[in-house]
């Protein structure tokens, strides 16, 4: 069985930044991937990045260049990974949601909700 949780989001004024967190447990496996989505309600699940096992990134057009995802464990693993998120504008509120597959399964969690709002 794999635990996914998400931490740290909250309320931010528009321009701000918020991190959040992902991490990752309970598996005899390393994930090769940590991806971050985001779904405002009544709307699709949306792609915002991805990570790999060697570190590589791929980012949604959205947030390129706002947004950064690292790992943020001593060993470099996937095992917790970090989202920046900066310049946040009001279209970034969403519940966002962490996911990893493992053994060919999708585990996720329960989602932190963002609101980007003055």
């Amino acid at each position: 069985q794999v635990q996914v949780v998400e931490s740290g989001g909250g309320l931010v004024q528009p321009g701000g930044s918020l991190t959040l967190s992902c991490t990752t447990s309970g598996s005899r496996f390393n994930p090769r991937f940590i991806r971050w989505y985001r779904q405002v309600p009544g709307e699709e699940r949306d792609f915002v990045a991805r990570i790999s096992v060697t570190g590589s990134t791929t980012y949604a057009t959205p947030v390129q260049g706002r947004f950064t995802l690292f790992r943020d464990n001593p060993d470099n693993t996937l095992k917790t990974v970090s989202l920046k998120m900066n310049s946040l504008q009001p279209e970034d509120t969403a519940m966002y949601l962490c996911n990893v597959n493992v053994g060919g399964m999708d585990y996720w969690g329960q989602g932190t909700q963002v609101t980007v709002s003055s």
